[in-house]
């Protein structure tokens, strides 16, 4: 699962050049652009990308990625979310976007379903609208994965069975029951483990974190206080395996229980580092944000996205079509690393 070309990680620009922070979005041409049909200059298009959270450091990363996006196409493009998980927030968000007629609403869902209807109001004024981590999602023009989501969940358990021994028990976290990728990893995990590694038991649901350090942290108390023989733990948001990791340490268990899952080098070296998260799966949250901005101005400008398209973007250079799906494509952007690789990156 490791990318390859490590040193071609940055390669795209993403030196951040950061735009002026604006309440609304500008051009007022947008909307023409927006209703597809023949080109449209760069300075025409407008694209607001709507994150799960902000202040984190996965999506000031992805942030970066759309900085670095509008400066070197010449589109006007910013970063929108709320200051916590709620669906709601996203709703809203989107609602006054509607109301401004963006070229393009890209969007990382914290709820699918729950954003079904607002981006459906979004398309029904022109607004193309592209999804990141949402496989299946509805009223969307595109949905674009960084991987296959049940290859990622089994590379995860792959490993995690092989640090444990293939014995004992184990908990999965994730950002919330409605986060779709997050749910597809853990989902094919637990399936991968059944069968590969029988003598392990997962002992709980999924445990939701809504992805925020200070709660993983405290779940994962709660766990090592209720199931002190616990072998393994999976994250699935940012922020799980650093929270986890935090009460692996405060217990000494450094060197008896396996820690794996999603995040990014900045928000888990330190742990790599003592040996309380054991391994670390991620993609660029930068070149996903800029993939989800080329895919919009391909649409925005008459363009379409087929099995094999090239987005000029490292993981994203000849897209897969998801089996079952008319308007799900993925790339091969996955990328994992543990304390000896993890410096390879520099975000």
């Amino acid at each position: 699962m490791t990318r390859r070309g490590t040193a071609g990680v940055l390669a795209s620009g993403l030196a951040v050049a950061l735009l002026a922070g604006c309440s609304s979005v500008g051009g007022g041409s947008t909307g023409t652009a927006a209703e597809g049909g023949g080109s449209a200059a760069p300075e025409d298009l407008t694209m607001v990308t709507v994150v799960k959270l902000t202040g984190i450091a996965w999506f000031d990363r992805m942030a970066e990625g759309v900085d670095a996006y509008a400066e070197r196409t010449g589109i006007d493009a910013r970063v929108e979310g709320g200051d916590d998980v709620s669906p709601e927030k996203q709703i809203q968000i989107i609602q006054d976007l509607i109301a401004q007629r963006p070229s393009a609403i890209t969007v990382v869902p914290n709820s699918p379903e729950a954003l079904s209807n607002v981006l459906a109001s979004a398309r029904s004024q022109g607004i193309k609208v592209v999804s990141h981590e949402a496989t299946g999602i509805e009223n969307v023009d595109v949905d674009i994965e960084a991987f296959d989501n049940a290859v990622y969940g089994t590379q995860i358990m792959d490993d995690l069975g092989t640090c444990m021994g293939g014995e004992g028990k184990y908990v999965q976290f994730v950002g919330g029951l409605t986060a779709k990728t997050h749910m597809e990893w853990v989902g094919a995990a637990e399936e991968h483990q059944k069968t590969e590694f029988p003598g392990m038991t997962r002992v709980e649901d999924p445990i939701e974190s809504t992805d925020n350090e200070n709660a993983a942290y405290e779940r994962a108390k709660e766990v090592l206080a209720k199931y002190p023989d616990i072998k393994g733990f999976q994250g699935s948001a940012g922020n799980d395996v650093p929270g986890i990791a935090r009460a692996i340490e405060e217990a000494g268990l450094e060197d008896e229980v396996c820690v794996m899952g999603t995040s990014i080098p900045s928000a888990a070296a330190k742990y790599l580092e003592t040996g309380s998260i054991d391994k670390i799966y991620f993609w660029d949250p930068a070149l996903a944000g800029e993939a989800q901005l080329e895919i919009a101005r391909i649409l925005s400008t008459g363009g379409t996205i087929e099995e094999g398209t090239d987005l000029g973007i490292e993981g994203y250079d000849s897209l897969k079509k998801l089996e079952g799906y008319d308007n799900v494509f993925y790339g091969d952007a996955s990328v994992s690393v543990d304390a000896s690789t993890a410096s390879q990156y520099d975000f």
